[in-house]
């Protein structure tokens, strides 16, 4: 009884304590924000509250009926956090699930992290428990780059995403879809090609940064899909204007500099500057887009009237606010959607695959020569695609290797669940390391770390990227069920196109007999190459 009765003073000592530690971490953080340091009033309610939300969390942990996942020892307040620290990449979360196993619990501050590293657990996550796990965590910033969830990829599972999920894919993720616009797909393309042979003495000897030239392609793909309209040149300054807000928007949400304030609410306070910042840029970013295009689209269906017929997806989405189906709000937050979402994704998977394009000159002759004795001299189309295996098996390796975002979009369970034996609490964070599925030598041989199409022509033959159907759980780059990518729809033909243009009209290198550096840079959940490479384009006669 006397050790019993000790235990809960042990426990109350050991959260007074570190809570005290609280307040000169908040000194220095306070000095490194060049923030004033709060008042003696403020460091005693950390102490209180911290011992308070202990309590309360430890109460909460006793109920469960079924074991929390593994994971490391934790503490109080911070919980893992100082431990394992920022950067949760793909990686580092792999090598985790070695020592943890297949499915592990990281206590971040006052949130709960769940990891899935193995495709059964991945089945359920995604699939068999899809209704349990089909929300999306809340998060300081992207609340505010998602106006409290009024989009369509983060809100959380339910009538409002059901009913945007329905109003997006109409316009933007069916076959018919593809059908209508791959001509002008091909098109941009086809400038490229045009813009690249125009400046041949430059990209043989100098060699150009193709990621620049390729994000004008996407942006008016994607433009001209959803707003009817097209950006001129890189020096447009539309174009200049929207790319930048998009970056900046990326940049400042996919950071780790504002953990500390989303792990320990205690620490908010101290987020205000940059919380302020991202406000700024949103409502700067989101009256671009009104001003320049919806608004415009506004006036055209205005002045048409009943005789308007609707010529781009921001007619329908218009037409459905019209209908009282979505509000204005909502239909700004699409558009906000596309343009991180569909852009900036399939932008990364394209540098991906034109630098292990670069870095292996064979698999380039072997693209063009399946493309020669299969097409015979016609040109590449999307409605041909499908007859060019090993150009899709480079798709797919790309994707495999260079899943674009690794952990997919982060999943949540509103109430307590269970998975794999395991209690997971309510409103817990639980993230697939769809990398880690499709690079464990366990399930891909030996060498998964090495960029190999032909694995995809022999012995993962039957492994498809597909967002429904039969599921390779291995390879799941898009996701799959209720919360998959729909723009899957859309990636696969743009990337593969893309790459049989280059190839079939180019010799690409790097400079100096070098190869292209494929270093990985990542950030809450994204995953893209670190140094934008110059790329030398020899013309093929």
């Amino acid at each position: 009884m006397g050790l019993q009765a000790k235990k809960p003073l042990s426990s109350t000592l050991i959260i007074i304590t570190l809570a005290a530690a609280l307040i000169p971490i908040t000194k220095l953080l306070c000095s490194h924000l060049s923030i004033p340091f709060p008042t003696f009033q403020f460091s005693l309610t950390i102490v209180a509250s911290s011992l308070i939300l202990y309590i309360y969390s430890n109460s909460k942990n006793k109920k469960h009926s079924a074991p929390l996942p593994p994971g490391p020892t934790s503490v109080p307040i911070f919980g893992n956090w100082l431990q394992v620290g920022n950067d949760l990449n793909h990686r580092v979360l792999a090598s985790m699930s070695q020592t943890y196993g297949p499915i592990f619990l990281l206590k971040l501050g006052s949130k709960n992290l769940v990891v899935v590293s193995d495709p059964e657990l991945a089945t359920q996550v995604l699939h068999s428990q899809g209704v349990e796990f089909g929300s999306r965590p809340r998060n300081v910033v992207f609340d505010i780059f998602t106006g409290n969830g009024q989009d369509m990829v983060f809100t959380v599972y339910g009538d409002h995403w059901r009913k945007m999920r329905r109003i997006m894919t109409l316009p933007f993720f069916t076959n018919k879809v593809v059908q209508n616009y791959s001509d002008m797909w091909e098109q941009e393309m086809d400038l490229v090609v045009q813009d690249l042979k125009a400046n041949e003495v430059v990209v043989r000897s100098e060699g150009i940064v193709i990621r620049r030239r390729l994000q004008l392609m996407l942006y008016n793909i994607m433009y001209r899909m959803m707003f009817d309209a097209k950006f001129e040149s890189q020096e447009d300054p539309l174009f200049i204007q929207a790319t930048r807000f998009n970056s900046e928007r990326s940049r400042l949400a996919q950071s780790f500099e504002y953990n500390y304030g989303d792990f320990i609410p205690l620490l908010r306070p101290f987020l205000r500057g940059y919380l302020n910042k991202c406000k700024d840029l949103q409502t700067r970013r989101l009256a671009f887009f009104n001003n320049y295009y919806v608004d415009k689209r506004r006036k055209i269906m205005a002045a048409n009237g009943d005789k308007h017929k609707i010529s781009c997806a921001m007619d329908h989405i218009i037409d459905a606010q019209m209908k009282g189906e979505i509000s204005e709000e909502n239909v700004i937050y699409i558009v906000e959607n596309i343009n991180v979402a569909a852009i900036e994704t399939t932008l990364w998977s394209m540098e991906w695959a034109i630098a292990e394009l670069v870095n292996h000159p064979a698999v380039q002759a072997k693209i063009r020569d399946e493309i020669s004795s299969v097409l015979k001299g016609e040109p590449v189309t999307e409605s041909n695609l499908n007859q060019l295996p090993y150009l899709q098996a480079t798709v797919k390796e790309t994707l495999r290797l260079h899943t674009p975002i690794p952990l997919l979009v982060p999943h949540m369970n509103l109430e307590e669940a269970k998975l794999g034996g395991y209690t997971i609490p309510k409103e817990s964070k639980v993230v697939v390391n769809a990398w880690w599925l499709a690079n464990n030598p366990s399930w891909w041989g030996e060498n998964p770390e090495e960029f190999r199409p032909e694995r995809f022509l022999e012995e993962e033959r039957g492994t498809d990227a597909v967002a429904g159907g039969k599921v390779d759980f291995r390879f799941v780059p898009f996701g799959v069920g209720r919360r998959s990518c729909p723009g899957i729809i859309l990636a696969l033909p743009i990337l593969g196109l893309v790459i049989a243009k280059l190839v079939s009209d180019f010799q690409m290198d790097a400079p100096n007999e070098t190869k292209i550096d494929v270093s990985e840079k990542g950030g809450q959940f994204s995953l893209h190459i670190a140094n934008h490479s110059t790329v030398l384009f020899h013309p093929i006669n």
